[in-house]
């Protein structure tokens, strides 16, 4: 193309876009060394002073609004009689282009698009500025999944009069609200409804009304505002059915509408139920089993004292239990105690003490003590038992009376092991900030910290990464907020090399790799 320059200053470059209003340069800011987008108005009745007049009313509107979500207005400008906007430029494609190349687009990266669409419409309308023309064509969505709304070329303060008195119809009439198609003015609440048009178009494909080429019977069906309901928007569909209200007094405020599009959520996990704190439980004792040749010369003893002749009144000896040994029958009054019964004790008693120390072995070993360094658990489990076997096997016959001695092993007191603390675990919101304060300087530890899932997505190899931040000179990360356990919004601040800056708002969602939290989805792509 022929190489032209605006008002001295603004070289174009490359035509990026055309609507009914105008066409969209992409130029260069010659004086101050930037990229700008340079709209040059257009008009079917030639540039007389109307154009003039909307030209310089869409600067003093689009003046009053600083927002992350709306395209800044540099100035107003006029060259050859012409009305020029000049514009932030921001890299990026319309919704309708978007919806063109992929069709209906998922419920919940509907509802991110629409939050900050919502989100720029509401300052507009806290500034007083009706848009008068929200549709996909006007959103621009850049590869990070920022919205801003674009266009104000018809949009009209309300305190000011209209300039298209002429009867120009002003909007597209797909994405009218009913009270404009039959007449009426297009006030606040046709914004909103212009705004659940939109979204309706991108869940499901096509604006609730339909596209028509016969302008006349689609307004006839804005205007009967009957439409099918959506079938793809999941737990979005109630939201847009009250932004779709055709009563324009019962419809939500633009400000209602950002917040209702902020509640929607999707597959919500149920919280765990609050409970007691669980209570330690003391260990039961260790049975010890007696080995095969002492349990077997048990029973042999067992079954030759019972095949002795005793009186039945008598016959059932008293039991002595040790502690995971089978009952061995005791001596019965008068019945003189057998060399082998006594050696059977002793050996009993010997394996219950002996497994009762190494058990307290075992437990202080891992508490890094000795039990044999006079602990209070070595004590314990000691004290119950005898000092020898010749004490438990020489007790007078006829004393069955008395308590048998016994041996019980006591469960060590549970102690708190003595650790290194791990270091606290960061947040995502945290692993969020830290990612971005890596950047531009440190790319590859950056780039380190991104899933496999996101880096095919965005940056398949890190070539295209350094490809993309190597034109930065700045980033910055600001609002870092957790909105749910893996997900988490900031605002970011990019400072191009070439003097350029831009800020998104984007949701990022992070998994756990390695018990590291790493970037795996922006915006839900």
């Amino acid at each position: 193309m022929e190489e032209r320059t605006i008002a001295g200053r603004y070289r174009l470059t490359e035509r990026i876009g055309s609507g009914g209003m105008g066409v969209v340069w992409r130029a260069e800011d010659t004086r101050l060394r930037r990229i700008v987008a340079v709209k040059e108005l257009l008009s079917r009745t030639g540039f007389d002073q109307e154009s003039v007049d909307r030209a310089v009313r869409e600067g003093r509107i689009a003046a009053r609004l600083q927002h992350a979500n709306v395209i800044a207005l540099y100035d107003v400008v006029e060259h050859d009689g012409h009305p020029w906007l000049i514009m932030e430029y921001l890299p990026s494609r319309s919704l309708a282009t978007v919806i063109t190349e992929r069709g209906r687009l998922p419920a919940d990266e509907v509802v991110r698009l629409g939050v900050q669409l919502a989100s720029g419409l509401s300052a507009a309308h806290k500034a007083g500025v009706v848009h008068r023309d929200v549709k996909p064509g006007n959103v621009l969505v850049t590869e990070f999944g920022t919205v801003k709304i674009t266009d104000f070329g018809t949009s009209r303060a309300a305190d000011e009069a209209a300039v298209t008195a002429s009867g120009m119809l002003v909007g597209t009439p797909a994405y009218l609200a009913p009270e404009v198609a039959r007449g009426g003015k297009g006030e606040f609440p046709a914004d909103v409804f212009a705004l659940g048009s939109t979204l309706y178009a991108a869940v499901e494909g096509a604006p609730p009304f339909g596209q028509d080429g016969n302008t006349i019977a689609l307004l006839h069906r804005v205007a009967d505002g009957r439409f099918a309901p959506p079938q793809h928007a999941g737990p979005l569909a109630p939201v847009l059915m009250r932004l779709l209200d055709s009563n324009p007094e019962t419809r939500p405020t633009m400000a209602e509408a950002e917040e209702m599009l902020r509640e929607v959520r999707f597959d919500e996990t149920p919280a765990p139920v609050p409970g007691p704190t669980p209570t330690a439980v003391m260990p039961a004792p260790v049975p010890v089993e007696p080995s095969p040749a002492e349990h077997a010369h048990v029973q042999y003893t067992h079954a030759r004292d019972s095949s002795a002749q005793q009186p039945p009144a008598q016959a059932t000896p008293a039991q002595v239990t040790y502690a995971g040994t089978g009952a061995v029958p005791a001596a019965g009054p008068g019945e003189e105690p057998r060399r082998d019964r006594k050696a059977a004790l002793a050996v009993l008693s010997v394996v219950v003490l002996i497994a009762a120390m190494v058990i307290v072995y075992l437990v202080n070993r891992d508490e890094g003590e000795s039990p044999l360094a006079g602990s209070p658990t070595a004590t314990t489990e000691t004290q119950g038992a005898p000092t020898s076997a010749a004490d438990t096997a020489t007790q007078p016959a006829g004393t069955t009376a008395a308590e048998p001695p016994t041996t019980t092993t006591a469960p060590a007191e549970p102690t708190t092991e003595p650790t290194t603390q791990p270091p606290a675990e960061i947040g995502s919101d945290q692993a969020v900030s830290e990612y971005f304060g890596l950047l531009p300087n440190n790319m590859e530890a950056a780039y380190a910290r991104l899933t496999d899932r996101f880096k095919a997505a965005w940056s398949p190899t890190f070539a295209d990464y350094q490809g993309w931040w190597g034109q930065m000179s700045a980033v910055s990360v600001s609002n870092v907020q957790a909105v749910g356990p893996d997900t988490v919004s900031a605002s970011l601040s990019y400072t191009f090399k070439d003097g350029r800056s831009v800020v998104e708002q984007n949701v990022y969602t992070l998994v756990k790799v390695n018990g590291q939290w790493a970037i795996d989805r922006q915006n839900g792509e």
